[in-house]
């Protein structure tokens, strides 16, 4: 037999969009182009996107709202968050990323890792290529960074950030070992990917103050004094790949849906009807990840930065058997509200957490040998679950809430909901939002 083949060296790029949702939010906006533009979190409490106008305003990230609003006398664009908005555009300019490879792992709503290792082509044509075709076919401006591992791609893509000269792509995966050493020296310490500012200052204390100074420590000491983590990202800056890939995301053991309200709540049936949405929330998730919950636990508080009195209280609802029904789960859910609840109070939040998470045991006719009416609860089971397999279908088909339980269905002003004042419309989610042309 011949010699065996040298396997390509590993080349892993790291796209991610630039101030994602606010270039989401001028795709169909281009009015804003050029302008300082922020995007608000939820009830338009802080900024959590910025524009580069808007930064070289000075408008740090997480700045309350009421401290900056001021400074639309100077032209700043404020625009409440639309997540329906933007995982929409993430999951279309995934779609696009994807084309380059098999190999995709999603690694956040605007960030993906791509493997491109053998992929003909140098790392910067390929990187440029993505670039202009997510900004030509979905509108969002993209930095592509790319290494011989994960950390390295990451470290990269904050290079093609931060310098412009490299117009948004940054290759560092032919590199040398010396060449490599040189490239990373100015990169701080807290910048690399799995340090940031908790562990910067011990490490800047034993003189680890760059991403260079971290590859060169000595593993042993980085696994004794900080964690066996810490020296996987040390081997990955060498160029060693340490960190596993992962196709789909480990399924969450916890899934919890909440929020903090418009208007403080005192009755009991808006309270319900806010918790039957969040339990609706989170039973499609659960159901998205072929899950089953065994309990329910729902909350409800005031708000400790109001006059009124505080309360505060949770309830852990078990169930007979594990579930992915939307009725079973929203019947523990509301019975755990009722039994927390307080009149009188002025209840600011509520949430619903689904406990105990599990996979999915498939429904059959075989019922439980002491179960005084099995057969009859297996049918049921059964026809419960064909029905959320079509609701979730339908629901993914026309949109979110197309479908939902009677307990969910409010009035457009009812106070849990979200202060949204500068809220765009849903472009690409909400047929009434469809932009029309001509």
């Amino acid at each position: 037999m011949g010699a065996q083949a040298r396997r390509p060296p590993p080349r892993i790029a790291l796209i991610d969009g630039n101030s994602f949702y606010c270039a989401c939010e001028r795709v169909l906006r281009p009015s804003l182009e050029g302008r300082p533009v922020i995007v608000l979190s939820n009830n338009d409490g802080c900024a959590i996107a910025r524009t580069a106008e808007a930064k070289a305003m000075g408008i740090p990230m997480g700045a309350p709202w009421f401290k900056i609003q001021h400074l639309q006398a100077r032209g700043l664009v404020a625009i409440s968050a639309n997540f329906a908005l933007y995982g929409d555009m993430s999951d279309r300019m995934m779609r696009v990323i994807g084309q380059f490879s098999p190999a995709q792992e999603r690694y956040s709503i605007d960030e993906c890792f791509l493997d491109l290792t053998g992929l003909p082509g140098t790392g910067r044509d390929i990187g440029t290529q993505i670039r202009q075709r997510v900004l030509r076919w979905v509108g969002i401006p993209t930095c592509v960074g790319i290494g011989a591992t994960k950390t390295l791609a990451k470290l990269a893509n904050h290079l093609a950030k931060s310098l412009p000269r490299l117009q948004g792509v940054c290759d560092l995966s032919g590199l040398g070992p010396a060449e490599l050493q040189r490239a990373i020296r100015h990169v701080p310490i807290q910048d690399v990917w799995g340090v940031g500012r908790r562990l910067a200052p011990r490490l800047q204390a034993l003189g680890i103050q760059s991403a260079a100074d971290l590859a060169r420590a000595d593993g042993r000491m980085l696994q004794r004094q900080f964690s066996a983590t810490l020296d996987k990202t040390a081997r990955e800056l060498r160029g060693e790949p340490a960190i596993d890939w992962e196709d789909a995301p480990a399924p969450r053991q916890q899934i919890m849906s909440t929020r903090s309200f418009g208007l403080p709540v005192r009755d009991l049936a808006e309270l319900e009807q806010a918790v039957s949405l969040f339990t609706s929330r989170a039973a499609e998730k659960l159901r998205q990840q072929h899950s089953h919950a065994a309990a329910v636990q729902v909350f409800i508080r005031t708000s400790r930065f109001s006059a009124g009195p505080w309360h505060a209280d949770s309830a852990v609802v078990p169930l007979d058997s594990p579930t992915g029904s939307t009725s079973m789960l929203l019947r523990a859910a509301l019975g755990g509200l009722r039994s927390v609840f307080r009149p009188g109070f002025d209840y600011a939040k509520a949430g619903v957490c689904l406990l105990d998470v599990r996979p999915a045991v498939p429904v059959t006719m075989q019922g439980e040998l002491f179960a005084l009416d099995s057969g009859h609860a297996e049918k049921s089971a059964l026809r419960s679950a064909r029905a959320m397999a079509v609701v979730d279908r339908l629901n993914q088909r026309f949109g979110s809430r197309m479908i939902q339980v009677a307990s969910a269905l409010h009035e457009p002003d009812a106070r849990w909901l979200m202060r949204q004042a500068h809220r765009s419309p849903s472009y690409t989610t909400v047929w009434g939002d469809v932009v029309e042309v001509g």
